[in-house]
């Protein structure tokens, strides 16, 4: 008998352990999908998307640029001018240090858009709820969208800005191949033509010499020429971020526009409803007053 009652007593505790199991793993679950149902998964792709352009941008960018000074200075001999003058090198450097600017800027500014996006994927799903979409999140949408689309037009000038180094690298790499498909060709890259040196500089490189054979030879004229491809881009995909973030910010104020007006509506529906429910029960007493 005490065999038979201990096997029950396992059995019930058993049951209760399995149905409490389930409980929580069915409580969980639900948690699980309400979180993921309060993500604001197109402002999340936008912002991988942005960090990543960025990140090719600013890496690929600065190491171009490094790898511009070596050559430079190397293969086309030349020097740091003395003094406070306004030379290539230290038009380099200041690009190096608008680099450092861009990555922490929009670092920062993804995670604000993203902080944006669910606050405002919060206000849409708890309408209803304890949390009221106010005058103040509007602007905030607003003030983001007019800032998107200004980023926006300065990512496509950083782009076009971008592509003037690699077409410069792309006619140089297009002269170290004719040369070597070419036997006896002489040809010459003269840096007064792009604007690096002034006119009275003569800074020039041609195929007969031993630098500019020594150069085509090196891979370090082929990264470099390859990171600014890279960094061009990064600085595309850094375009298609922000016009995908122009298209969730818009998406995300009409919504919210259509949620202020249906709350309105439901406020005012409220107020008519408990003024029709406080007449009916004025009525009431009167009637019943007068009968009495």
């Amino acid at each position: 008998m005490d065999q038979k009652q201990r096997s029950r007593e396992q059995a019930v505790y058993g049951r209760r352990g399995l149905t409490f199991s389930c409980c929580c793993f069915a409580g969980c679950f639900e948690c699980c999908i309400k979180c993921l149902g309060g993500i604001p998964y197109a402002s999340l792709i936008a912002t991988i998307l942005l960090y990543a352009g960025v990140a090719l941008f600013c890496g690929c960018g600065h190491e171009a640029l490094s790898g511009t000074v070596n050559i430079l200075q190397t293969y086309f001999e030349m020097a740091r001018t003395a003094g406070d003058t306004l030379d290539v090198f230290t038009m380099i450097d200041i690009f190096k240090y608008v680099i450092y600017g861009i990555a922490a800027a929009f670092f920062v500014y993804g995670i604000l858009l993203m902080v944006e996006g669910f606050f405002t994927t919060g206000a849409i799903k708890d309408l209803y709820g304890d949390f009221k979409i106010t005058a103040c999140g509007r602007c905030v949408s607003a003030w983001f969208i007019m800032l998107t689309y200004l980023f926006m037009l300065a990512w496509l000038g950083v782009t076009a800005f971008t592509s003037l180094p690699v077409y410069m690298y792309f006619n140089l790499w297009t002269i170290c191949r004719n040369t070597t498909l070419v036997e006896g060709a002489n040809l010459c890259l003269d840096l007064r033509q792009f604007g690096i040196v002034t006119i009275g500089e003569e800074k020039k490189i041609c195929t007969v010499s031993e630098n500019f054979l020594r150069m085509c030879e090196s891979t370090e004229l082929n990264m470099t020429f390859h990171l600014f491809i890279v960094a061009l881009a990064g600085a595309g995909a850094a375009v298609i971020a922000m016009v995908h973030y122009l298209m969730v910010l818009s998406a995300n104020w009409a919504y919210v526009k259509d949620a202020c007006r249906m709350q309105k509506y439901e406020d005012i529906k409220s107020k008519e409803e408990q003024e029709l429910h406080d007449i009916h029960s004025t009525r009431s007493k009167e009637r019943l007053n007068a009968y009495t």
